[in-house]
């Protein structure tokens, strides 16, 4: 299984968002939209969105959900997931951060999916595995793509890990979750969350 994957830096903390597509498919899988909408609906080249995976439920992993909920490249029933720790995030500024980095009271729509740590899904073909990696949020997941990709949002980053002193963080749970992390980093190509 040939997995492409395409990387776009958005928002105002320059999140990466992550576009996943087999060639011969015409959808894709979305991880952390995390701003610039029409950005990314370009990045999709013509493709439907098969999913939309969330790593946490910061304003920054989830600002262009409004807009690709209403692009008509989604259905009404393609799976919005998070863990379900993260899920009341969407919904309150002070939990989601908004209110304190943007000083703007966000809210975004619910999930209609919430992940569990072990939880195994298909999405635009391709086979997913949830990691539950509590630390950076209480509900911070990674997604392991065919057993070769690691989609860690900021669990785990370019230059380090994501901080742990916002609400719902951790920093003795951070420190379990890159353990458990740590056998993947030899086998999956790492797509954080930053850098």
């Amino acid at each position: 299984m040939q997995i492409e994957y395409q990387t776009l830096t958005v928002g105002p903390i320059a999140t990466n968002c992550y576009m996943l597509y087999l060639k011969d498919r015409s959808d894709c899988v979305i991880v952390d939209p995390g701003g610039d909408a029409d950005r990314i609906i370009r990045m999709l080249g013509g493709r439907r969105i098969a999913a939309v995976l969330l790593t946490h439920g910061h304003f920054d992993h989830v600002l262009a959900l409004p807009d690709l909920l209403t692009s008509g490249l989604m259905d009404a029933d393609t799976p919005v997931c998070i863990h379900t720790l993260d899920a009341p995030m969407l919904a309150d500024p002070t939990l989601n951060v908004s209110r304190s980095f943007l000083f703007q009271g966000l809210t975004f729509p619910a999930a209609n999916r919430t992940v569990q740590d072990g939880d195994t899904f298909e999405a635009g073909g391709m086979p997913f595995r949830v990691m539950h990696t509590p630390g950076h949020t209480a509900g911070s997941v990674c997604y392991v793509c065919a057993e070769k990709l690691l989609l860690s949002g900021d669990t785990l980053m370019a230059l380090g890990c994501g901080r742990c002193d916002l609400p719902t963080g951790n920093e003795q749970e951070m420190v379990r979750s890159l353990q458990k992390l740590r056998p993947l980093l030899s086998t999956c190509t790492l797509l954080g969350g930053h850098g």
